[in-house]
Parts: C-alpha cells; structure tokens; sequence
C-alpha cells in the first residue's frame, strides 16, 4: 500500500506535475498565435551536389501553381487537426492528473491494494498521451498524393519532401508603443529572430467614428521594420492598431494576430488664446506683473 502511493505521488511529481502541465500550456497557447508554412525541401541531398534545382527557391519556381494551392489548403486542414488533437490531449491530461490526484487524498485503500490494477493501467495510458503530445507539439511532415511538379522535359526532376513549418507570433511592445496628440509610435517585436528581415502589415483603425469623414481613418500600411509611426490622428480618440506578418506564398494558415488599442492625448483648449485675456496692445508680462 506504502509503496503504490508512493509511486503514484512520484508520477504525480515528476511526470504529471503542475508546473509541467503549465507550461505545456503556454506552448499551446502559443502554438495557437503561431503562423504556419509549407516548407519545400530536398527529399535526399548528396554531398558536393551544387544542382541549383535541390535549392527551396528554384524548386517553388517547378512546382505546380495550382497543385501547390491544393497542398496548402491540405496544410491548412492538417495545421488544424493537429492543434485541436493537441488541445484535446492536454485536455486529457489535466483530467487524469485531477483523478489521481484525488485517489492520493482520499482515506480508501482499495484502490491500492485490490484496485491497483486499474490504477496502474490509468499511469500507462497517460504515460502514452504524454508522450503523444510532446512528439505532436512539432509540426509534422505533410504527406503528399499527387505529383507536384509538372513535367520539364529531359530535365531531372528533384525528390521533394514538403514540412509544415511554425514561425513565433509577431507582438506589439506594450511600453515602447505610445499615442500622442495627433500621432502614434508603434513598435512590435518577434520572440525568435528570422534568418532574414521580414515584412509587416500594420492596421489601423478609428474607434466609435462620429462622421463620415471620420470613418476614413484607418488604414493598411506595409512595413519593412519593427516600428512605424502613424501620423494625421485625431486628438482625445481611440485607435485600434494590428500587426502581422505580410502574406506570404507559402503561408498556410495564420488564426491570430495581436491588436493594441491607445488613445491619443487632446488637443489645445478651445477659447480665447492667453494674449487676448488683458487689453488691447498690454503685454501678458505686464500683466503677470500687475
């Protein structure tokens, strides 16, 4: 009995703790605000070969258009599957550790001494959804039916292999980001750094407009950096700004994209201006002095 409860807390230590399943979370949270690719590689690559058709750029321009649009609304539906089974394997998880977890509080033996059978055939079964979620957490290959490129005549035709691939969400700097009375400065950041600048799409938009005119403020502004300043806003209103990454050929899926909303600084007081508040022609220094 000592030793089966023993067991059964080191297992709810170790392979099936909080903190773990905490931070599982947080990479599926994370995993949600990702974009995801089809990558293109070389199925089998020789050492010295210098063919330029095994290189990923060359090898876009021999693929099939339209076949290739089919493969990424197949990436598409993998991307998705793949996250709601990861979601429903955390789910599982979270429920089996909560089981064991009160079998461990509670006062009946049973389940240790003659019901220790199920018991130990629930920690092999979440065992197995652990090590299924972990191995799905990667994006996976995708597997192809059709042949994608298209016949080239005498030349030879590369072994391709395509790969579901994730790039980290692009977020806006809460601090670094800041409205001003008639413009704002945004900033935006990438968790991992890309092997090669990448392009933006910043949005903006005017909240509650009041007139027509002033539902012409907003706008799509591409951007080749991590920080643009809006300029021509409204004084004492509220914007809503987005970012994401610029469309991509290869860009299969994308369900999120973060927003920030700022509201500028108002404007000058309207009425009298200060050098009209004393008489005609008396300086404001007189006045004060007065």
């Amino acid at each position: 009995y000592t030793e089966r409860r023993t067991a059964l807390r080191e297992f709810l230590t170790a392979d099936l703790s909080p903190h773990l399943l905490k931070r599982h979370h947080a990479r599926m949270d994370l995993l949600r605000k990702c974009s995801y690719y089809i990558e293109i590689l070389p199925k089998h690559l020789a050492l010295g070969d210098q063919n330029p058709l095994v290189l990923p750029g060359t090898m876009f321009q021999l693929i099939d258009p339209w076949k290739f649009q089919r493969m990424k609304k197949v990436g598409t539906a993998q991307t998705k599957i793949q996250l709601l089974l990861l979601a429903d394997l955390l789910e599982q998880l979270d429920r089996g550790r909560a089981e064991l977890d009160a079998l461990l509080q509670s006062p009946d033996p049973r389940p240790f001494l003659a019901g220790w059978g199920l018991v130990a055939q629930r920690l092999a079964e979440l065992s197995a959804v652990m090590d299924g979620f972990l191995a799905m957490m990667v994006p996976g290959r995708l597997h192809i039916k059709h042949r994608l490129v298209s016949d080239i005549g005498a030349t030879k035709i590369p072994h391709i292999r395509l790969i579901l691939s994730t790039k980290t969400p692009v977020l806006f700097d809460r601090k670094g980001s800041v409205a001003h009375q008639d413009w704002a400065s945004l900033r935006w950041f990438v968790t991992t750094q890309p092997a090669a600048p990448e392009q933006f799409e910043l949005r903006f938009k005017l909240l509650d407009p009041r007139t027509q005119q002033e539902r012409s403020q907003c706008g799509i502004i591409p951007v080749a950096a991590c920080s643009f300043d809006v300029h021509d806003l409204l004084p004492n209103r509220c914007y809503r700004f987005t970012v994401k990454r610029a469309e991509s050929y290869a860009l299969v899926y994308e369900p999120w994209r973060d927003s920030l909303t700022l509201h500028t600084r108002p404007g000058p007081p309207e009425g009298p201006s200060p050098g009209r508040l004393g008489k005609p022609g008396l300086p404001l220094t007189t006045l004060s002095e007065r």
